[in-house]
């Protein structure tokens, strides 16, 4: 025995009497998910979250959360998959849900099915939908894009309108109530920015619809969902009861700065709500309005993103055991993260935590999760396709002309038409 291992078996005998092995975690042993996703103040923040609590349990594994902008992680990802040998990837990475498919079909075997090792039945079901194909699923289910109105009840009592008018109202309502609080108040009811389709998207989804049928195939013309959507949305252009934005800060600006009564949203936006201090006590939640068809209701959902898990990560099966650990079964983690980053997640048994059911004195003493989470299980499930971006921005494009009073028909011919040039 050399010098330097006989004075060290001192040390060695003395953690082995605290109980820690000294063959514990060898070098060989170590190993380090790396994640990429975007976000610092949410995604990047609640993975880290995530990891460490898996860490506790499981020292040999380490996380590497690398924060990306999404366009970054979007480039990479497809670079990578697109190689074919997929040198550089992560083990895990964040895809928006509206993408899941176009990865899923366009790199087939990319990512790991985890079907055999998650317990789907405990998320919302339009969360699991998007990320299936086949009959496998290959995600895990994470944040959700769940929407509710938001609206100022000070207003809306100035112009005379209780809180319980406000509840399960209908698009039409929606204007005429937001002619009366402009007459009141001189406030326009809501900022719409034309150029993001987001709302169309909203609106088109609480009725069960989408740009494409359950089988992914483009579904434009014969489509009473976005066709009623597109009239709404040319009523709302018309009726003068909105304020024009120009992109995300300037329509955020519209709120904030108290120049509207209300927001159709996601949950997501909560947090900036909320930052306006000297608004507090004078917001109220409720569902959004529907659409005046059959099947339309009060539910739906915009944006939102899930995990995936690459398939020839070396770390494949440590990777899916976490994100079944924490983000299908560990219900405390749930609640942290609402309440320190408002992360509303789509694991169900989620929302009888406590967090869920705190009243919030920004919104006057409402239960405002719960409410969310309420929702979130009646968001209608659609197929999102492979073309979600390519189709908004057609929508996009006819919005002039429909706030011009262009027969909805004729607007419906055109998008088709653009939408088959661009995704020939």
């Amino acid at each position: 025995m050399d010098n330097f291992l006989r004075a060290q078996l001192p040390r060695i005998a003395g953690l082995a009497m605290a109980g820690v092995s000294f063959f514990a975690v060898s070098a060989a042993e170590a190993k380090q998910i790396t994640i990429w996703c975007w976000d610092p103040n949410f995604n990047v923040a609640i993975m880290k979250e995530a990891g460490s609590r898996y860490t506790k349990a499981h020292p040999d594994v380490t996380f590497n959360v690398v924060d990306f902008a999404k366009a970054d992680v979007e480039q990479k990802l497809q670079t990578g998959l697109s190689s074919g040998a997929g040198a550089g990837l992560p083990d895990i990475v964040l895809i928006e849900d509206y993408g899941a498919q176009k990865y899923l079909q366009s790199f087939p075997g990319a990512f790991a099915a985890m079907s055999d090792k998650v317990d789907y039945s405990g998320f919302a079901p339009y969360k699991v939908q998007l990320m299936t194909l086949d009959g496998k699923v290959y995600g895990m289910p994470f944040d959700s894009g769940v929407t509710g109105m938001y609206y100022r009840k000070d207003y809306l009592q100035a112009a005379g309108f209780k809180p319980e008018d406000m509840q399960n109202i209908t698009w039409d309502r929606f204007i005429e109530i937001g002619k009366q609080v402009e007459a009141k108040t001189g406030k326009k009811m809501m900022g719409i920015d034309p150029n993001d389709a987001g709302l169309v998207r909203i609106m088109m989804q609480s009725a069960s619809g989408w740009y494409f049928d359950k089988d992914g195939n483009p579904n434009i013309t014969n489509n009473p969902a976005l066709k009623a959507s597109l009239e709404t949305f040319g009523k709302l252009m018309s009726s003068g009861v909105y304020k024009p934005a120009a992109g995300w800060a300037n329509w955020v600006s519209t709120f904030t700065s108290g120049d509207v009564a209300a927001v159709v949203t996601g949950v997501w936006i909560t947090g900036t709500v909320k930052a306006q201090a000297d608004q507090s006590g004078k917001w109220g939640v409720a569902p959004i309005p529907a659409l005046s068809i059959a099947g339309a209701t009060h539910a739906s959902n915009l944006g939102g993103s899930s995990w995936y898990v690459l398939a020839n990560s070396a770390e494949k099966d440590d990777a899916v055991d976490f994100l079944n650990q924490e983000y299908a079964k560990d219900i405390d983690f749930y609640q942290k993260i609402l309440t320190d980053r408002g992360a509303v997640g789509s694991l169900m048994a989620a929302r009888g935590g406590a967090a869920y059911s705190v009243a919030d004195p920004f919104f006057g003493g409402e239960k405002v999760w719960q409410n969310f989470a309420d929702w979130l299980a009646k968001v209608p499930p659609v197929n999102y396709g492979i073309f979600t971006n390519e189709v908004d921005a057609a929508v996009t494009a006819q919005v002039p002309a429909i706030a011009k009073g262009e027969p909805i028909d004729d607007a419906l011919k055109a998008i088709e038409q653009q939408v088959k040039t661009q995704i020939q």
